[in-house]
């Protein structure tokens, strides 16, 4: 009885008690507006990327456009950096040195954690554009389609069926990163638990309540592309 007794008195301190349970009601809504503003922020990146380096790597030899040259250098060397550094350095970074003057922390948080994505987002783009089959591109300039409408109108919708998974692997990793803002004062899910954690010095409750919270989320991101991407496999048939 001691324990739960105990359980209950945990529950109630860390939840209950001075209506408690709203700081996490508004880091929940601090982290699904991040996650959304940088995944925004990093699909359009990516489709940048992607689309630039796509088109350097299909270009037909004897006739490399300069121009292009130097931005897919640009893109790859973004990409490098990018994915070989960690998202916390990245961060402390952006929100240290760059943005050092400004305290607009979803602002600079969303620059962050969107740039960061846009790298991963444009290798899972480009990786798709390259296995649809070259005959696509080719129906679609004798079509009379400029480059950039075969693109948008035949290829890149071929190539999200294939990336699917990967994009919604990539939003869960992205939504369970956006826990280490609290390293720059950003009051999302995990800052709450921390500071309800400082008011009741009970560090169980708390982190298992939001670690419930992540763990929810996931399950209905990873249902959702499921589901979605069964009607996209429906479409076809």
């Amino acid at each position: 009885m001691d324990f739960w007794t105990s359980l209950q008195s945990n529950f109630n301190q860390s939840f209950v008690v001075g209506d408690r349970w709203l700081l996490y009601v508004k880091g929940l809504g601090t982290t699904l507006l991040l996650t959304l503003l940088a995944l925004i922020l990093g699909v359009i990146l990516g489709v940048l990327i992607a689309v630039t380096r796509s088109a350097h790597d299909q270009q037909q030899l004897g006739k490399v456009s300069p121009l292009l040259s130097f931005f897919n250098a640009i893109c790859n060397i973004y990409v490098t950096v990018i994915r070989g550094t960690p998202m916390m350095v990245q961060l402390l970074i952006m929100y240290m040195v760059i943005f050092s003057s400004s305290r607009n922390q979803i602002g600079v948080a969303t620059l962050a954690f969107g740039i960061n994505s846009g790298a991963y987002v444009s290798e899972i783009i480009r990786g798709g554009i390259m296995a649809v089959d070259p005959g696509q591109m080719e129906a679609g300039r004798s079509l009379g389609f400029n480059y950039p409408s075969t693109m948008r109108l035949i290829i890149i919708p071929q190539a999200i069926k294939m990336i699917l998974p990967a994009l919604g692997n990539e939003l869960i990793t992205l939504l369970k990163e956006t826990s280490i803002v609290t390293v720059i004062g950003l009051r999302d899910l995990t800052k709450a638990a921390m500071l309800i954690q400082g008011k009741t010095y009970q560090a169980l409750m708390p982190l298992l309540g939001i670690a419930l919270v992540y763990l929810g989320l996931v399950m209905i991101l990873t249902r959702l592309f499921g589901m979605l991407e069964r009607r996209l496999r429906a479409s076809e048939r």
